[in-house]
């Protein structure tokens, strides 16, 4: 089992800037991905940013030159660095890690969400 506690969203104005942080505790294999998720109000979830293990990032278009994808696998911990943000970046942040182990299923685990506001 792995638990994930995120940190850092906040009210912030447009054009500011923010840092969210996750860490991971519990049985975590050495190849893994983590990653960053939002979910705005009456949308799905859709995909902010991931970093591999081996530090490959990806990007949503919407983030790409603003955000920044980092990582800690020391502390099996997760970061994004968010500037110049609009409004449309608010909602609920959610930390995910995914990994795959040979010998087994495919396992997710999310966070609890944090919120970030961006006002106009």
């Amino acid at each position: 089992q792995v638990q994930l506690v995120e940190s850092g969203g906040g009210l912030v104005q447009a054009g500011g800037s923010l840092r969210l942080s996750c860490a991971a505790s519990g049985v975590i294999f050495s190849f893994n991905t983590m990653g960053w998720y939002r979910q705005a109000p009456g949308k799905q979830r859709e995909l902010v940013a991931v970093i591999s293990s081996g530090g490959t990032t990806t990007y949503a278009d919407s983030g790409k030159d603003r955000f920044t994808a980092s990582r800690d696998n020391a502390k099996n911990a997760v970061y994004l660095q968010m500037n110049s943000l609009k409004p449309e970046d608010t909602g609920v942040y959610y930390c995910r890690l995914y990994q795959a182990p040979t010998w087994g299923a495919p396992q997710q685990y999310w966070g609890q969400g944090t919120q970030v506001t961006v006002s106009s």
